[in-house]
């Protein structure tokens, strides 16, 4: 029976069928924070349970943490007792804990990959939504909530319905300063916020295959906001030249061998889907969001269509229908998040940025996503070129993609931001918030408005 990758893995994981609609599912491997964990914990010791499989469960700080003075003590009362709760209860039930300034730590769906923890045939779950991002290795992964999370202490498995498989087949060539993050905003906007509702998807076709693994984590990580329960992309050549070397992973020819089954995961031709939507990448332009949902977007020399369905968005954005982003002013601008934050992403923006300078009015946040990207960017000058031009350069951290930690976007004011929400207070009470490319979000700290960063490619 031809299968796609999803059904393969899947089917491979059920230690149990318990009705047509819902299987006992194994999870190979836990990555947990310090935001939905407390609770599991909490529930865990109350029944008396040890966590069943330790080496399976993997712990990092990153939703609350500051980004700033990380070596002085946490001011935020909560915050600060999320972060010491996560501590004890790792190193009370013997879990690997990735505290501040651990050379391991990072915003857990960037350090997943960076440690050969994030692998393909495997089943991946955290206490985030955006755990999608793992499925670039051509892995099952999704997140759970905090019932789901003490599941997976317990038992290393989960109680969970079968979703149905979505095919989205990308062919052509992005055009350039076309890219992945631009990608995914378009399949988004076709697609709508709901329209993934109940499915996996797999993104395949040549345009697909072209990007690097870190665009490839960039579109996954967006999966979510279609509604889906996760994304995936088939293992290939690119992904075994990025595992390669990687930590926890074996060398030589064990690695070469593991490679060729991993080959086999991926989608048997002829296969077909529960839903299926090709998509022409010739016909993407840099995209913008003008609205408070990732579904809300433009190309950027477009104009925003008049919608009665779209008015209290436009009105929180105070933005009308007719409207063009380009030269729209705005007062900050954050590269960062799980969805841009690393190394290719910094690289993008720092090569708009060389030689010049930001926008006086202009505050403008650049923050690495995890311990390896911010040593990566020091030695490759990456640094040096973000503080020339005026930027503040951060320690690593969720920071401004949410509203949990000090990097707070002010009341009011327009936030261009390569994160992956846009929703209304999502980046603090009262912030607007454009989500972009970051060659886009770069370009427009120059002028201090929205730009076609084309014009400096």
């Amino acid at each position: 029976m031809k299968q796609t990758i999803f059904e393969k893995i899947w089917q491979s994981r059920v230690v149990k069928n318990i009705s047509a609609d819902l299987d006992v599912l194994y999870i190979d491997t836990h990555l947990i924070h310090e935001v939905t964990s407390p609770q599991a914990f909490t529930g865990l010791d109350e029944k008396g349970l040890p966590v069943f499989r330790k080496n399976k469960t993997f712990a990092t700080v990153d939703h609350n943490i500051p980004t700033k003075k990380q070596h002085l003590p946490i001011k935020d009362v909560l915050s600060k007792l999320q972060v010491k709760s996560l501590e004890f209860n790792c190193k009370n039930h013997d879990i690997p804990f990735y505290g501040i300034g651990h050379e391991n730590n990072g915003i857990v769906h960037v350090i997943g990959p960076e440690n050969g923890l994030t692998l393909p045939g495997r089943t991946l779950v955290c206490g985030d939504s955006h755990t999608s991002t793992h499925g670039a290795f051509g892995c099952v992964a999704f997140g759970i909530g905090t019932t789901q999370v003490q599941q997976v202490f317990a038992s290393q498995c989960i109680v969970i319905s079968k979703p149905k498989t979505f095919g989205i087949e990308v062919t052509g060539q992005l055009k350039k300063g076309v890219t992945a993050k631009d990608l995914i905003l378009y399949i988004i906007n076709k697609v709508t916020a709901k329209g993934g509702a109940g499915y996996f998807i797999e993104y395949y076709g040549e345009t697909i295959s072209d990007l690097s693994m870190e665009e490839r984590m960039t579109v996954c990580n967006m999966s979510i906001e279609m509604g889906s329960r996760g994304g995936l992309i088939g293992p290939d050549e690119k992904t075994f030249e990025y595992l390669e070397g990687k930590p926890n992973l074996s060398k030589g020819e064990a690695f070469v061998s593991q490679c060729k089954d991993w080959k086999k995961l991926n989608t048997d031709s002829g296969s077909t889907y529960d839903n299926y939507l090709k998509i022409d990448a010739n016909e993407i332009e840099p995209m913008l969001t003008f609205g408070t949902s990732p579904d809300q977007s433009i190309a950027i020399n477009d104009t925003i269509e008049g919608d009665s369905n779209l008015a209290k968005a436009l009105n929180y954005m105070k933005f009308n229908a007719g409207d063009t982003l380009l030269n729209k002013e705005v007062n900050y601008v954050f590269i960062g998040s799980c969805t841009n934050s690393r190394i290719e992403d910094l690289r993008d923006a720092a090569n708009i940025l060389k030689g010049k300078t930001k926008a006086k009015h202009v505050n403008m946040w650049v923050v690495p996503g995890s311990q390896k990207v911010l040593k990566q960017a020091k030695d490759e000058g990456l640094i040096d070129v973000f503080k020339n031009f005026g930027a503040e350069f951060r320690s690593p951290g969720c920071s401004a993609c949410l509203a949990m930690n000090d990097d707070k976007i002010p009341s009011g004011s327009l936030c261009i931001s390569t994160s992956n929400r846009n929703f209304e207070g999502r980046q603090g009470k009262g912030a607007r918030t454009i989500l972009a490319s970051p060659i886009s979000a770069a370009a427009a700290a120059i002028t201090g408005k929205i730009v076609d960063p084309r014009k400096y490619l």
